[in-house]
């Protein structure tokens, strides 16, 4: 009977699971290839008064990732990631949260002029919702 030296095999294993905590470790993470998982900002939208509201940053989305509220507005961000986002408004950068970190949230106040305010995570640039202002 053969007997087999299982080194080579351990040490293959080994690298694979390095790969893999190396690959989901990285910023980009949430590209991840799983048929769950979606980079497109969800389309349901949320309408807040001029009390308050709240965005999540989790799974690599904003949720809500279209929001309408007041002008002036107090809005809540809270980055339920591993990772540091940021919500920054595209364009006249209307609005920017500057770093958030894992766990952190910040607050921001929404334009005072009406319209629409597309943003982003400047991070990871894939991530994308909208702030309604009317």
């Amino acid at each position: 009977m053969l007997t087999r030296n299982r080194r080579p095999r351990v040490a293959v294993a080994v690298a694979a699971l390095c790969m893999l905590t190396a690959v989901t470790s990285c910023s980009d993470s949430g590209s991840k290839s799983s048929s769950s998982t979606s980079t497109k900002p969800t389309t349901a939208a949320s309408t807040a008064s001029g009390s308050g509201t709240q965005i999540t940053i989790k799974n690599f989305k904003f949720t809500p990732a279209a929001l309408t509220v007041a002008p002036g507005t107090k809005i809540t961000v809270t980055n339920k990631d591993s990772t540091t986002h940021t919500l920054t408004a595209t364009g006249k950068k209307a609005f920017d949260t500057g770093d958030i970190a894992a766990g952190k949230t910040v607050t921001f106040k929404a334009p005072s002029a009406k319209g629409n305010f597309p943003y982003i995570c400047t991070i990871h640039q894939y991530m994308k919702g909208t702030l309604t202002v009317s």
